[in-house]
This record gives C-alpha cells, sequence and structure tokens, in this order.
C-alpha cells in the first residue's frame, strides 16, 4: 500500500503550506538530472504523485476517504494521464528508452518556473516549447548567491532592478517580464559547493588528530566550535545539519560538510623526531 503522506514525510493534518515545502525539498533532492542513484527515477515519480493528490483539497479528501486505489488503478484515459503529475516533469534518455511523465499537454518547465519562480537549471533547456526570449548573465559572488541581491543595471537600454533570490545556482535562468537572467556564480576560496550543500577542508595538526580537539569552523554565517575526536583520521567527514545553502523561495537549507586533512610535517626538529619514535614505541 502507498502512503503519499509517508512518500512526503507529512503528518495526515499537513497544512497546504507544510505540503508545498516537503514537495519542494524532496522534488529537488531526487530531480533525476540531478540525483544519479538508481532510484532516483522512482522516487521523483512517486513524489510528483503524492504532491499531486494531496496538494488538491478535493483530491486529498478522496484520498483519506479512498485510499491510492482511487487515483491509480486506472491505466489509461484522463484519470491515468494523471498518475504522472505534479509540478516537475522530467525527459531524458536512457539507451534507447525513453521515460515520458505525461503533464497532460503543459510545459513542463513552465510549471517549474510557476512553483520556484524560477527556470531549472537542471532541465537543460529540454522540452521548451515558448517562444524565445532575450537572457542575459549576470555574475554573482558566492556570497550574493548565498544571501541573495538586488542589483541595478542597464537592459534594453533602461535601468532595470534586478532581484535575485537566495540560494540560486550557476545556470538558473531567472524570468522577469520581458526577459531573463542566467545566473553565473564565482567559485568561492574556501567553500565548494554541491547543489545546496557546501564543502570545506579544515587542517588539523598531528596531535589534534591524534589526541582530540576543539577547533574554530567557519560557515556561511559564523564560526562554530566543533569537538575533533581523538584518533581523528584524515579524510574525516563531519555533516553539520542546515548549514548550507538556502532553497530559493524556501525556508529550507541544505548542509555543510567539514572534510579533515591531518598536517604531517615535511621536517622533524631532533627532539620531535625523538618523541615520535618513543610514542611508536608504545602503539
Amino acid at each position: 500500500m502507498k502512503d503519499y503522506y509517508a512518500i512526503l514525510g507529512v503528518a495526515k493534518n499537513v497544512s497546504e503550506q507544510e505540503i508545498k515545502a516537503a514537495y519542494r525539498k524532496l522534488a529537488l533532492e531526487w530531480h533525476p538530472d540531478r540525483n544519479k542513484s538508481p532510484e532516483a527515477n522512482e522516487k521523483f515519480k512517486q513524489i510528483n504523485r503524492a504532491y499531486e493528490v494531496l496538494s488538491n483539497p478535493e483530491k486529498k479528501q478522496m484520498y483519506d476517504q479512498v485510499g491510492y486505489e482511487a487515483f491509480e488503478k486506472s491505466g489509461s484515459g484522463a484519470q491515468g494521464r494523471g498518475n504522472e503529475q505534479g509540478p516537475f516533469t522530467y525527459y531524458t534518455n536512457f539507451g534507447d528508452e525513453g521515460i515520458n511523465f505525461d503533464f497532460g499537454g503543459a510545459d513542463p518547465f513552465e510549471i517549474f518556473e510557476q512553483f520556484f519562480g524560477f527556470r531549472s537549471p537542471f532541465s537543460g533547456g529540454r522540452g521548451r516549447r515558448t517562444k524565445r526570449r532575450n537572457a542575459y548573465e549576470m555574475e554573482l559572488t558566492f556570497e550574493e548567491a548565498v544571501c541573495g541581491v538586488e542589483k541595478t543595471t542597464v537592459i534594453e537600454g533602461k535601468q532595470k532592478s534586478i532581484k535575485i533570490p537566495a540560494g540560486v545556482d550557476s545556470g538558473t535562468q531567472i524570468r522577469f517580464a520581458d526577459f531573463d537572467v542566467v545566473v553565473r556564480i564565482r567559485p568561492h576560496s574556501s567553500f565548494k559547493r554541491e547543489g545546496q550543500d557546501i564543502y570545506l577542508e579544515k587542517d588539523l595538526t598531528f596531535p589534534q588528530a591524534a589526541l582530540g580537539a576543539v577547533v574554530d569552523i567557519p560557515t556561511i554565517n559564523e564560526s562554530v566550535k566543533l569537538r575533533v575526536r581523538p584518533g581523528t583520521q584524515s579524510g574525516t567527514v563531519v555533516r553539520l545539519r542546515g548549514q548550507g545553502i538556502p532553497y530559493p523561495q524556501s525556508q529550507q537549507k541544505g548542509d555543510q560538510y567539514v572534510v579533515f586533512k591531518v598536517d604531517i610535517p615535511q621536517r622533524l626538529s631532533g627532539n620531535a623526531k625523538k618523541l615520535i619514535e618513543e610514542l611508536q614505541d608504545e602503539l
């Protein structure tokens, strides 16, 4: 039995806004253009289906009374076509097998824009049926992309105020009244971005790694104290939940991952070498 509430990770008495927030996070996480795991395609379909039912008050009421059978028994016709609906669609080709999630003739990327307020950076322009619009590229710093920014520039001979929402990524295309803006993000000197998650390498001295320590870790907002466990190995990764980049038009945030790198000195004093040799005898 399929539980649409469980698929979205919400309670039965969930509000409309909570349904939308849950869908937004999961759809971005499992969109097959972004998530390359084998189960992403099927997971994405389930998330779309659950949202399509639970976001509609009439369908939600029917689902609560009858269950998912009321929506998924039909194999064709209008009811059957609804099985793949939702604010996303996905078109791809694995080998010779094409996969088409039907939206009843609606442009899937127009739906994406209506829901998120900007064009999917993962769509690659596929499936677009609208006429070509003028697009202008805007370069942002890492901090501007994280926090959002409003910039004044001249477009088509007129001064325009361009408001960029927090959390956009390189390749995001934002639609305005009569033109589009494509965002490019300059790399950060310390943070590496993967979607809404960020990665930071933190060097540890050999004593810190061996004995444990408390170290300062920069995040996009402020520094935090992080305890290093005794015996930490180089390459150990620690997750800081919710310390990543916000999803555009959402309260949800990605995570920050700290990758520890143990700094082994290339040159040792005679005394230091002797101490390490003594330590080796103890291990």
